[in-house]
């Protein structure tokens, strides 16, 4: 791609330089010539009054050297005579080139050996025509062409090389996010999960770097659900385990009772290795770290202007507020980019086409909200929605079979910095979602005074927090 937008850019950028220079190089050819035989006419000119004067050759000849192109050999003055023409000066024309010009009447050019002969037919005062030669070389006629010609090639180089070097540095401002992009993609796919990529380059390009990203933590949360899964089967396995033990030890002394007993012992310490290395072997993300954070509006604003485009092809009225204010919290940036674009992903896919949708963040002392509303039908049982495993369930308001990680990637990141999320029903008529999140790990409880009578009339009455049970990482409220 690189290299195509330099071939690009060097036949565009030589075309356009062919097209300007050619022209412009005749253009000053010509004007040299044209300044050569201008300069000839007026040195023929200046010996025009000595012609109307006298016809003496003897005066003649003094007024032809007297003259700067007649001192250097460059006049002559071609008088007719009754024995003949009579040349004064070193004539280069041929004597039919004379008599054209001097039945004519008119000026006229003749090609001679080394250069140009101007020929200026001029009145003597006896009535007949004389004819003044100036001799022009040919150095005088291109005077200054190959210096105006190399000045354009340098100025077309210059041109080419600057354009290509322009196009070199855009391909490169657009290639290596995207070399780094397909990296990060092979990085991943080979288990490197702490690959993450620098949200830079072209806007299209840190739109995809957004999306890697937030994909990448997506796929670390699942694997830590999944591991956190194999960790809680495992635990509720010792329970029965345990009964297993203790009939095994009840069977007394024999064969069967010692393999019995060396099985159970061997499937508690299977069970064990699992616990531990489900619980030891947590992915490592290299976004900011939680003590780093990120600007909330920042984000806000950048996901927002993501979204927008599908927003406006829908029809959908957005809204946003709250967010010309900077909002640190102690989230790291990737994360909640993905709990926003989970959230408006599901405006997106369990809403109507046009039904707008809004974004807001409030400040309260120890606390950021971040409320995102919309005018869809709503959710009808906001509590099993927030329920891991719950989603599946008819009459929740989402789709049956919807996973439910969406939200469960919401709440983790709200549950992280000692907040929570909630769901209730907005001003617009349908779900309300409100992210709350700590600023100094406090919980819901310690920032509800400062959060305003506002949104707790939104948000409607406290509910106390649902058990979470140890479920798989298809467990979750709709997504």
């Amino acid at each position: 791609m690189r290299w195509a937008l330099v071939k690009v850019c060097l036949a565009v950028t030589a075309m356009v330089v062919i097209a300007f220079a050619v022209p412009l190089g005749i253009v000053v050819r010509e004007m040299a010539s044209d300044r050569a035989f201008s300069d000839a006419e007026r040195q023929a000119a200046t010996i025009g009054p000595t012609l109307t004067i006298t016809s003496d050759r003897e005066e003649l000849t003094r007024a032809v050297l007297s003259t700067e192109p007649g001192g250097r050999g460059r006049l002559a003055v071609h008088v007719p005579s009754e024995s003949g023409p009579s040349d004064i000066g070193t004539r280069r024309a041929t004597p039919r080139d004379v008599e054209t010009v001097r039945t004519a009447g008119r000026a006229s050019v003749a090609e001679v050996e080394g250069g140009f002969a101007l020929l200026q037919p001029t009145a003597l005062g006896t009535g007949e025509i004389a004819v003044v030669e100036v001799y022009v070389p040919d150095r005088e006629v291109s005077n200054g062409v190959a210096t105006a010609w190399l000045m354009l090639a340098g100025v077309g180089v210059a041109l080419i090389v600057g354009s290509v070097a322009v196009a070199d540095r855009l391909g490169v401002r657009m290639v290596r996010p995207a070399q780094r992009l397909a990296g990060a993609a092979q990085d991943l796919g080979e288990g490197k999960l702490s690959t993450r990529v620098p949200e830079e380059g072209p806007t299209e390009l840190r739109s995809a770097a957004v999306a890697f990203n937030s994909m990448a933590d997506q796929v670390v949360q699942l694997l830590a659900n999944e591991r956190e899964l194999a960790a809680d089967l495992s635990h509720r396995l010792r329970t029965p385990l345990t009964v297993l033990r203790l009939n095994a030890a009840s069977l007394g002394e024999g064969p069967a009772a010692e393999q019995t007993r060396s099985a159970v012992e061997q499937l508690e310490h299977e069970v064990d290795t699992i616990i531990r290395t489900a619980r030891e072997q947590r992915p490592q993300t290299q976004g900011l770290p939680a003590e780093a954070g990120c600007d909330a509006s920042e984000v806000i604003r950048e996901r927002m202007g993501f979204w927008s485009a599908l927003a406006e092809d829908e029809g959908r009225e957005t809204r946003v507020a709250g967010i010309d204010r900077t909002a640190r919290i102690p989230v790291a940036r990737p994360e909640l980019a993905a709990a926003l674009d989970a959230l408006l992903g599901n405006v997106f896919r369990h809403t109507p086409v046009g039904t707008a949708f809004a974004v807001d963040v409030h400040h309260s002392g120890d606390a950021v909200i971040v409320l995102v509303s919309d005018a869809g039908p709503g959710i009808a049982d906001p509590a099993t929605a927030l329920a891991r495993g719950g989603s599946g369930r008819e009459g929740t308001g989402r789709p049956v079979g919807s996973t439910g990680l969406g939200l469960d990637i919401v709440r983790r990141v709200a549950e992280s910095t000692g907040g929570d999320l909630r769901i209730g029903r907005s001003v617009l008529g349908g779900t309300e979602i409100r992210i709350w999140i700590g600023l100094h790990g406090s919980g819901p409880e310690g920032g509800r005074r400062g959060h305003g009578r506002r949104v707790g009339r939104r948000i409607g009455r406290r509910r106390p927090r649902e058990p979470r049970p140890a479920t798989g990482p298809s467990a979750g409220p709709p997504h």
